[in-house]
């Protein structure tokens, strides 16, 4: 028989995780009781029992004081009776005889197996206690198995943890057997045994949900640095990546919101914006009041409070329903945030943008400019660099012109010097001279041919004059004299 108890302990310790020698001290604990139940001994006697663990043998000793005058001879033994037991015991000593009874009897084995039950229950409780209270702040997956109006009751496999009012999203319902995701608020040690208390509107549940889904934050490259959350509305979280190459916000929203959407989906459609986190705290707070576009903030630390300016048509989108946006950027930064349009701002002067400050001006050392105008040579003005231009320009137009009245039109003035005579081949290239008038503009609309000799080649005097012909369709116009030619040519 006592073998069969060793060979249970053994296997309540492989299947239950409950220590061996636990359940020893506990049969140790309901043999005492039992013994001084049944057999008359005095509540207030001492007695130990000894269990081998190996064969399962109980022996049970009474321990009694040696004094020099017995007052309760349950607790205590005389010296002389002491010595006759042993020569060797003193007053003060221990003295042990062992009390096993031959038979407990029906009273004493079912005082002894309520004893252990009560202690494998506490044992369980105390393991129950010590795992789960190392996990407050866990996500766990759970069972819902009943809901009432006051509380949820959810099973977490060893337990049956409890979800209240408090904690649950508002119209969020809880169906028999539906399988969520839960967030460790707090762990109790009670008379009943450990209480888990969870949550579906902490924080923490939307950040490790996020932690889930996105390999980046697992892997540190990407970090959630703050989370405002109104629970059933609407979320946000800051995020910062370590990684220069990696999009924090393109991290946590996945391709096509994949990413996101998985999130949304285990929090009942509630919606979630996800900001970059910016150590710079005018960029943050005007990442935090996303999807409205801030002009500019500026940040008063003495009152730790952030004035934003947003264009007129968008005020209300930064406020958010019933203060919604706002709410939760000022939870997400940590500062107040006073929001205003353009209008309202330009009549506040805490609103104002800091005009930035006038530069130093350079005050020259007596006697360094005339050091520098010694060894950098004077640069000229630009009214005569302009008048150098302009001149250049004139001289450039007159040469033209000069040049161009000497090769198409020659008059012949009184005391007028001889003008030069003009090949046919300088004849035939005048048709390239880039500022002559067209004879359109000189003659009215006439046909002309559009190939133009380059000047370059040499002609032949014919067909020059056959395609000065061509182009010249009215000779009447003009005056021999105009081409210095003679009658007979």
């Amino acid at each position: 028989m006592n073998l069969e108890l060793i060979g249970a302990l053994t296997e309540l310790e492989k299947e239950r995780g409950i220590s061996k020698d636990l359940l020893l001290e506990a049969i140790e604990t309901a043999i005492i009781s039992a013994y001084k139940k049944n057999y008359g001994a005095n509540s207030s006697a001492s007695a130990r029992v000894e269990l081998n663990d190996k064969t399962g043998e109980i022996h049970v000793y009474s321990r009694r004081v040696v004094v020099p005058e017995v007052e309760d001879d349950t607790v205590e033994i005389s010296l002389d009776d002491a010595r006759t037991l042993d020569a060797n015991y003193s007053l003060d000593d221990i003295v042990e005889r062992e009390v096993t009874p031959a038979n407990f009897g029906r009273i004493a084995a079912q005082t002894a197996k309520q004893v252990v039950i009560q202690k494998i229950r506490e044992a369980e409780r105390s393991i129950v206690y010590n795992v789960y209270s190392n996990r407050e702040g866990d996500v766990v997956n759970g069972t819902v198995q009943r809901a009432d109006h006051r509380q949820v009751i959810v099973d977490l496999g060893d337990v049956e943890a409890v979800l209240p009012t408090s904690e649950q999203i508002p119209g969020e319902e809880y169906k028999h057997h539906m399988k969520l995701r839960f967030y460790i608020n707090e762990v109790r040690q009670s008379s009943k045994g450990p209480q888990v208390f969870l949550s579906r509107t902490h924080p923490g549940l939307l950040r490790a949900l996020f932690e889930f889904e996105v390999p980046e934050i697992q892997s540190g490259e990407v970090e959630i640095k703050a989370v405002a959350r109104e629970a059933g509305n609407r979320s946000k979280i800051a995020v910062y990546s370590r990684d220069p190459n990696i999009d924090p916000v393109g991290a946590c929203v996945g391709a096509r919101g994949s990413r996101v959407q998985a999130v949304v989906a285990e929090l009942g459609n509630e919606r979630i914006d996800v900001v970059q986190w910016r150590s710079n705290l005018e960029e943050y707070v005007a990442n935090a009041l996303s999807p409205a576009k801030v002009l500019y903030a500026i940040i008063d630390e003495a009152g730790k409070v952030a004035h934003t300016v947003v264009p007129n048509d968008q005020l209300s989108l930064a406020i958010g329903k019933e203060g919604q946006n706002a709410r939760l950027a000022a939870r997400l930064t940590g500062w107040r945030i006073d929001i205003k349009s353009e209008e309202q701002a330009a009549d506040l002067p805490d609103f104002l943008p800091k005009a930035a400050d006038e530069p130093e001006e350079f005050v020259v050392e007596p006697g360094l400019e005339e050091h520098l105008e010694e060894q950098v040579p004077a640069e000229v003005e630009p009214a005569q660099q302009v008048e150098e231009v302009v001149s250049e320009e004139k001289a450039i137009k007159t040469e033209a012109k000069t040049k161009t009245k000497s090769k198409t039109k020659v008059k012949e003035v009184g005391a007028a010097p001889t003008v030069p005579e003009i090949s046919e081949e300088d004849l035939a290239s005048l048709t390239n001279v880039i500022k002559r008038k067209s004879w359109q503009e000189r003659f009215g609309s006439v046909e002309v041919d559009n190939e133009v000799s380059t000047g370059k080649e040499k002609q032949d005097p014919e067909k020059s004059k056959k395609k000065k012909d061509r182009v010249i369709t009215d000779l009447s116009q003009l005056d021999s004299i105009d081409f210095n030619f003679d009658d007979k040519k």
